[in-house]
């Protein structure tokens, strides 16, 4: 059996083809990859916010608020205030 050059070299450059397109693909996989661990870098840098203090209004309208469910709690029980 004799194999025809011609047929081997389509086999050869189909084969080369394959391996261009299969390695293509796994250099971009390998990219997004380390794009993705960048980005979870950076937002491990990034600093915490820091915690402010509520204003004094907040904690007026707050407190408010508060005394508001306290009677509502007293009405729901039957307690006259």
């Amino acid at each position: 059996m004799t194999v025809d050059p011609q047929t081997t070299i389509t086999l050869a450059v189909s084969g080369l083809a394959g391996l261009g397109m299969i390695t293509a693909a796994a250099l971009s996989g390998w990219r997004g990859w380390l794009a993705l661990k960048h980005r979870e870098l950076v937002e491990l840098r990034r600093p915490e916010p820091v915690a402010t203090m509520p204003s004094p209004a907040s904690r007026i309208e707050l407190a408010d608020l508060k005394e508001r469910i306290r009677k509502l709690e007293a009405i729901a029980a039957g307690v006259d205030l």
